[in-house]
């Protein structure tokens, strides 16, 4: 119904930036909510930030002040700006899509920051 692909990742030096994207096909007019979750090796899936259609944010506490979120609704497309980056943002970064019914879930984007 909804597909979602990442793009952006990469390896960045500490301090860098780096900007993902993810861009939704298919029913994409049916998405809500869109947001930004990361996985490091060994740990949960954690929530970085998401934005409403209306444009409403929310950052996990870690990130907030460094990235930013935003979401463009004509191109069904959502970026995470992420600036000051550490090595503890090291991560698989996973793009998501809520409809109210259904989550979608992109292949995620690798994103190493070395010290």
């Amino acid at each position: 119904q909804v597909q979602l692909v990442e793009s952006g990742g990469g390896l960045v030096q500490a301090g860098g930036s780096l900007r993902l994207s993810c861009a939704a096909s298919g029913r994409a007019f049916t998405i809500n909510t869109m947001g930004w979750y990361r996985q490091a090796p060994g740990k949960q899936r954690e929530l970085v930030a998401t934005i409403t259609k209306g444009g409403n944010t929310n950052y996990a506490k870690s990130v907030e002040g460094r990235f930013t979120i935003s979401r463009d609704n004509a191109k069904n497309t959502v970026t995470l700006q992420m600036n000051s980056l550490k090595p503890e943002d090291t991560a698989v970064y996973f793009c998501n899509a809520y409809t109210g019914w259904t989550t979608y879930w992109g292949q995620g984007t690798q994103v190493t920051v070395s010290s």
